[in-house]
């Protein structure tokens, strides 16, 4: 197996074009036309997680943090990405990221969070905008199905729990070919009158190549007429961070100590808890401080996240509970999300989880 097609798979899971604008997430080292001979899964590519791949003889490893944010101008070895680096190069190690756009989809990073700590009805807490389209085209009727249909298997039509969805309108549809045309209806250099079916779908920015494609190549005409809209409406299915509920009322101090072990926490950095019980929980793996009045617009009455300075804490004003249980601890479970992803494509291919600790911080 080629590195692409792992790369391909994941991407199709959570496409790059979804990563924050600060993200450096996609392959960081390594050849995309590499054989694979086996994958280290990390939440951090250290010099020691290198170590450990050499040492599972597995040439990629697959990240959720990336090793590099911003510009490399040298390569002296004098700090930890640098040295990371080096000895990935000099071992053919492939490294591949899979940050922010894996933060971003809702059956992302805080789904894994939120089944381990059994939230339902889960949705998107901050919903992205500006990440729709809608494609309009027209079909003579005997084929409008069959155009459909494709427009659907290339990813239209998703909206929340709904696929398959569309508008359709009958209407006449006219057109005359010149002396280099072959129309599949009529007759070059006549007007044509065509009962025809002007379809409706909506779709993510990221998948129209792929829903061109499909039309194209499903649509009889010589020449595909379609619109092209952009949208603002929220995608339901992508942004920052989850809310939901628990399965009943819970008292919020043992809510919080659930927590601490579900997620293995050196400690919990919680806000004035109110007396009565709490069930609406919202949650960011990662630093999630700017979702706090999103969660609480949400109506959410615990927002579980990490990295929160001193002062923001004030900003919970008695409304909200912050939990803050540590970058680290928020997103460790990363590394079975991207396992469980692999294996579902990739069932019988060697993948190793990383037993290494990356957590830069300790407790007493």
């Amino acid at each position: 197996m080629n590195l692409f097609e792992i790369i391909n798979y994941l991407e199709s899971v959570a496409p790059l074009s979804l990563q924050e604008s600060y993200d450096n997430a996609g392959l960081i080292t390594g050849n995309k036309q590499m054989e694979v001979t086996g994958i280290l899964i990390c939440l951090d590519s250290t010099e020691a997680v290198i170590d450990e791949a050499i040492a599972n003889q597995c040439n990629v490893v697959i990240a959720h943090h990336p090793i590099i944010f911003g510009g490399l101008k040298k390569l002296t070895g004098s700090n930890y990405i640098e040295k990371t680096i080096i000895k990935a190069i000099k071992h053919d190690i492939a490294i591949y990221a899979i940050h922010t756009n894996l933060d971003n989809i809702r059956a992302g990073v805080n789904a894994k969070i939120a089944e381990k700590l059994g939230l339902l009805n889960t949705k998107v807490l901050a919903p992205k905008g500006g990440l729709l389209k809608k494609l309009v085209t027209f079909a003579p009727e005997a084929n409008a199905g069959d155009v459909r249909f494709a427009l659907f298997e290339a990813g239209a039509g998703h909206i929340s729990h709904y696929d398959h969805c569309s508008f359709s309108l009958e209407g006449t549809g006219t057109f005359r070919g010149d002396a280099t045309t072959n129309p599949y209806v009529g007759t070059r250099g006549e007007d044509h009158f065509e009962a025809e079916v002007r379809i409706e779908v909506i779709y993510p920015a990221y998948l129209q190549s792929k829903l061109l494609t499909a039309l194209l190549h499903a649509h009889p005409y010589e020449e595909v007429a379609y619109d092209i809209y952009s949208l603002d409406n929220k995608f339901q299915e992508v942004g920052a961070g989850l809310i939901g509920t628990l399965p009943e009322p819970t008292d919020v101090l043992t809510f919080l100590q659930q927590v601490k072990e579900k997620m293995v926490c050196g400690s919990v950095r919680y806000t004035k808890l109110p007396e009565h019980q709490v069930q609406k929980v919202a949650i960011c793996g990662g630093s999630g401080a700017f979702l706090l009045k999103d969660a609480m617009s949400a109506g959410a009455e615990v927002f579980i996240t990490a990295d929160f300075k001193y002062h923001q804490f004030f900003d919970a004003n008695n409304k909200i509970v912050i939990a803050d249980i540590g970058h680290y601890e928020s997103e460790q479970y990363t590394i079975e999300l991207i396992s469980d992803i692999l294996m579902k494509k990739f069932a019988t291919f060697a993948v190793h989880l990383s037993k290494i600790n990356t957590n830069p911080i300790n407790y007493l």
